[in-house]
């Protein structure tokens, strides 16, 4: 079997999942669709103020008081809204992404070793704890905010992968986020991008992880 990187890999036993946008459904425009009429406003206001790059800042493990502060202070008319990321976060969850949780508890059935590597602040991921049973069934979960370093960072993989013993050559990483499968593949997992959960039970099953399952509706394979 060829890894993305083109080394051969064994035939994999264990599984480690991204979180956000593969199993659980979070997207900031849940929560600010409420608080913009304007969906180029809202746009703007994601892409300029409250972005991917200052909310990354919390997944690496700084506060949110201190990220809520300095922003405000960058744009006070914007306070409130810059406010709400925090105190309505919550909102922000969509739900467990029911295809890709199916896939999971496949997996699980089967005996495959799983585990969480997720982008995601310390302060929040108590929230999803308890909202998602499902995270319970990992043998292991490595929150980035509790690491004090993110994704694509090689260090992060490197800690599950030592915390956990697992052997990447026997791994299998799922994750939406092209940079990051980019950096799992590298220390030699098999790197999936994931897009929806039809392709990635395809591929899943391509690397024997599952079985063609006569109860998956027509058309998923």
């Amino acid at each position: 079997m060829q890894a993305t990187n083109g080394a051969t890999i064994t035939t994999p036993d264990t599984v480690i999942f991204d979180l956000g946008g593969v199993l659980i459904d979070w997207n900031p425009r849940h929560l600010y669709r409420q608080l913009f009429d304007d969906e180029n406003a809202m746009e703007r206001f994601l892409h300029e103020v409250c972005n991917q790059h200052w909310n990354e800042q919390q997944d690496a493990g700084r506060p949110w008081r201190e990220a809520i502060a300095q922003l405000s202070a960058q744009f006070p008319q914007h306070a409130a809204l810059i406010e709400a990321y925090r105190a309505r976060w919550v909102e922000m969850l969509g739900g467990p992404m029911h295809d890709s949780v199916a896939i999971f508890d496949e997996l699980r059935a089967r005996g495959v070793r799983l585990y969480a590597l997720t982008n995601w602040s310390q302060e929040t991921f108590p929230v999803a704890w308890e909202l998602y049973p499902f995270l319970h069934a990992f043998e292991g979960i490595v929150v980035s905010g509790q690491e004090g370093m993110a994704k694509p960072d090689p260090a992060i993989f490197q800690r599950l992968l030592t915390r956990y013993r697992v052997d990447a050559t026997r791994t299998v990483y799922i994750d939406d986020a092209p940079r990051n499968v980019e950096a799992a593949a590298r220390l030699g997992m098999h790197a999936l991008w994931f897009r929806d959960a039809t392709s990635l039970r395809r591929e899943l099953v391509g690397l024997g992880l599952l079985g063609l399952n006569e109860d998956v509706p027509e058309g998923v394979l």
